[in-house]
């Protein structure tokens, strides 16, 4: 076997550990917690490394947007809402703090469905081998009647169920996010892709107003990405389709001579995938912006950052 002369130390070049540039420093650790401290103080004794300087760094986007009268659009999927976060997006849009929402089909069935009952969310494996997965009668009723009458009216998917919602009397409309929206005019589009959601599998499914309508709320969603410089977007819990629409609606606008930047954005979700990270969190901030990524369980992450935003907005 050929030997092999190991390296020799002597002869080291080294430097001084005080002139070395350094990523983490004493000045940003945690600080422990002291009894009987606020809000406020707990999420500013978080350490400054990592995904706590991304919190504090997107809480002041939040805030600086909103005082600058800049818009912060949310782009949703449904598990906020199926893990109990609906009154907290409520009173973020009723403190002004959202001024756009942009959702996928799954966020109206799952709305319509706890403003009617209260309740929401069906055990998919005990059902699916009977064929009785998405077959509840009253969602798909109402959702549907709701699609073709805002389809006769010119109106958005959006803003169609919105309106049936808060107009409705069903016994928990309060808890229902389209319907607060609907009550504060804040905007909202729906954006579906055919197939995904329980409702087209019902005979009072009219595909053409489907559509149609939802064909309105990209144009409409496009609209308020083309006013989103100096603004936030935020992808809360939609891993492929709201991704998708928030980077056509980006492309739309850019082509049509609206330049969206500097733009700030953000995917908050409990596994972070390729789409969001793409397109929301990389290309559109390329040319002039941020985008964060946070990780963590929504039903924790989400009322943490709200209470910031509202401690500093209000504080």
């Amino acid at each position: 076997m050929t030997k092999i002369d190991p390296l020799p130390l002597k002869g080291l070049t080294t430097y001084s550990l005080k002139d070395r540039p350094s990523k983490v420093s004493h000045q940003d650790f945690a600080r422990p917690w002291t009894r009987g401290g606020g809000l406020r103080e707990f999420l500013e004794r978080l350490p400054k490394i990592l995904a706590g300087r991304s919190l504090r760094e997107i809480a002041a986007a939040w805030v600086q947007a909103r005082r600058q009268d800049r818009p912060v659009l949310l782009g949703m999927g449904a598990h906020p809402l199926k893990v109990g976060l609906g009154p907290v997006l409520i009173d973020l849009m009723s403190r002004g703090l959202v001024t756009g929402l942009a959702v996928n089909g799954a966020v109206i069935i799952h709305d319509a469905e706890i403003a009617m009952v209260g309740r929401t969310s069906e055990d998919v494996d005990r059902v699916l081998g009977a064929g009785q997965f998405g077959m509840a009668r009253e969602t798909a009723e109402f959702l549907n009647e709701a699609t073709a009458w805002g389809a006769r009216l010119g109106l958005g998917l959006g803003q169609a169920v919105a309106r049936r919602l808060h107009d409705s009397d069903f016994p928990y409309k309060n808890l229902s996010l389209l319907a607060a929206a609907a009550h504060l005019e804040v905007p909202v589009t729906v954006h579906v892709a055919v197939g995904t959601d329980i409702i087209h599998l019902h005979p009072s499914c009219n595909p053409a107003a489907l559509g149609e309508t939802t064909h309105l709320d990209f144009r409409t969603f496009a609209a308020q990405v083309s006013r989103l410089a100096g603004g936030l977007y935020i992808n809360l819990g939609s891993a492929v389709i709201l991704p998708e629409v928030f980077l056509k609606a980006l492309t739309l606008a850019r082509n049509l001579g609206y330049r969206v930047e500097p733009l700030t954005t953000v995917n908050l979700d409990f596994i972070q995938h390729y789409r969001p990270m793409t397109n929301v969190v990389r290309r559109p901030t390329a040319g002039a912006g941020t985008g964060y990524a946070l990780t963590g369980h929504h039903e924790i992450l989400i009322p943490l950052l709200a209470a910031y935003v509202v401690e500093t907005m209000e504080g």
